[in-house]
């Protein structure tokens, strides 16, 4: 309480009436500014470890398909586990035919079919934890059903209890959404921090895009959550980055160049280029992503012991910032 009645009485009012602390006008600021510190310390003291760290929430998306929404999604949830060794969820909502799982080389086991014959009010940490599939590279993966009839079960309620709970156990969930705006896709962008929206250099997908970005807005989206990641699909011919941007009202973060067989032979070996070759130019680019994407308190904190993707990184980043000067 920050209150200018200073008698003893109204401090033991307040008190009682569950203040963790009372400051009198006139305060200094430095004084306000140690006293809120020492109630935080103390929060983060009384919490369980699990409680103290903040989630974070990607969606990776977009209407078009065939623009590399599964292969940045699985890249990028790699990405940020051996940046930070920690846990990464990779939760595939393309509840028809979805490929995460496929992209990592992972038997389908377990997939979200096994959630749907549970009531969503039973859902509870441990069960999902069984239905995941675990990667070697640090990733748990949400597979999508395995037939087109289990997809179908899968209801916003159930999407809804189950990307919670994920929040509650995962510093990173990253959504591998489909090409629409069903309700359990929705589902998907509501709990996001952070919506990638992926686009090809060509007018079918600029479109695609700036439906998109109407959708969102009518959905009331804040367009700093978004953005727009340009992935060239083909060589050469495509529209100009600026004309794209003037057309979409929206700036391009990212770009991904023209690889002609790196995602290809990684999709059929299920080995992602940021694991098979890390210091590749593909493999560089999305370390790069992942930090970019990193929580704030991760990018600003040096890691106890830092990993070698974390190492690169960081050389890259200090490279870059001594050839600006």
């Amino acid at each position: 309480m920050l209150t200018a009645h200073d008698s003893l009485e109204e401090k033991i009012k307040g008190f009682e009436a569950g203040a963790d602390e009372y400051i009198t006008k006139p305060f200094q600021p430095a004084e306000l500014q140690a006293r809120v510190k020492v109630l935080m310390r103390r929060v983060a003291i009384a919490l369980p470890e699990r409680v103290q760290k903040t989630s974070k929430v990607i969606a990776v998306f977009s209407l078009r398909g065939g623009v590399g929404v599964s292969t940045f999604a699985t890249n990028l949830a790699v990405g940020l586990s051996q940046l930070w060794k920690d846990q990464v969820a990779l939760v595939d909502m393309v509840l028809t035919m979805g490929q995460s799982a496929l992209m990592l080389n992972l038997p389908l086991r377990n997939t979200w079919g096994d959630l749907a014959k549970i009531p969503s009010e039973e859902l509870e940490n441990d069960l999902l934890k069984n239905v995941l599939l675990n990667h070697e590279s640090g990733v748990s993966v949400l597979a999508a059903p395995r037939t087109y009839v289990e997809g179908e079960t899968i209801t916003p309620a159930i999407a809804t209890k189950v990307l919670d709970l994920l929040r509650n156990n995962y510093p990173y969930i990253i959504l591998d959404l489909p090409h629409d705006f069903r309700e359990t896709t929705l589902a998907g962008l509501d709990a996001a921090d952070e919506i990638i929206v992926l686009i090809a250099p060509e007018l079918a997908s600029v479109r695609a895009v700036v439906g998109a970005l109407e959708v969102f807005d009518e959905l009331g989206y804040d367009r700093e959550k978004i953005r727009i990641v340009m992935n060239w699909v083909f060589e050469r011919k495509g529209l100009a980055r600026k004309d794209i941007e003037n057309v979409m009202k929206h700036p391009i973060q990212y770009v991904i160049p023209f690889v002609p067989d790196g995602f290809v032979s990684a999709i059929n070996l299920g080995v992602p280029p940021v694991i098979s070759d890390p210091e590749s130019p593909v493999g560089t680019l999305f370390e790069d992503f992942a930090f970019a994407l990193s929580k704030q308190e991760d990018k600003e904190s040096t890691p106890s012991a830092p990993t070698s993707a974390y190492n690169r990184v960081v050389e890259r980043i200090k490279a870059r910032h001594h050839s600006r000067r």
